[in-house]
């Protein structure tokens, strides 16, 4: 399953947030040496509970996840 995604780093807490059809990644980590990347992989692979890997958008606020 792949899923688009909006990323905001150096965020108060990690959380996935619905809004209108769009899903919203916070998370903490800033967006240097691919720690945001690797927050975000954690986060929806716990959710899903299976592996995750950024399909495309690796340097882009605009991403697309495969879980």
């Amino acid at each position: 399953m792949r899923l688009n995604i909006v990323v905001k780093t150096n965020a108060k807490k990690t959380r996935i947030v619905e809004d209108n059809g769009i899903i919203k990644v916070e998370v903490k980590a800033p967006p240097e040496n691919n720690k945001a990347n690797m927050e975000i992989i954690k986060l929806f692979s716990k959710k899903y509970k299976t592996k995750a890997r950024i399909v495309q958008g690796a340097t882009s606020k605009k991403k697309v996840i495969e879980v």
